[in-house]
């Protein structure tokens, strides 16, 4: 698994992870499609950008191995903000490629986006 160096571990000021220290030796969680209702928290919006952010500062719209990446919080952009590089796709694969969709972020987190509002 590898470990991206550079990468948030967690949002700041919070309790959201958004790497894993280790693998699971019984294998990676799945990466699922978890569906976002309009009513969720801020937090959890916070969350998501926060998160989305870091991915665009680390990858840009170039592939990235799943690696260290939180499962749960890719969940919530997997199938929308977060697609598969190839088919088939093995969801419970460490070495598994991912792609950001930069037009689907943009829309559904603006402010990700926003220089003037990331944290030097």
């Amino acid at each position: 698994m590898i470990k991206h160096r550079g990468f948030p571990g967690r949002l700041p000021s919070s309790d959201f992870q958004f790497t894993i220290r280790r693998a699971n030796p019984k294998g990676a969680t799945p990466l699922i499609r978890r569906e976002r209702y309009a009513d969720r928290r801020a937090p959890d919006r916070r969350a998501d950008i926060g998160f989305v952010r870091a991915i665009w500062k680390c990858f840009g719209d170039e592939p990235f191995e799943r690696g260290n990446l939180d499962a749960g919080r890719l969940s919530w952009l997997f199938g929308r903000e977060v697609l598969p590089v190839s088919d088939p796709f093995d969801p419970t694969d460490y070495e598994a490629l991912l792609v950001l969709d930069v037009d689907a972020a943009r829309r559904a987190f603006p402010s990700a986006f926003d220089e003037d509002e990331w944290e030097a």
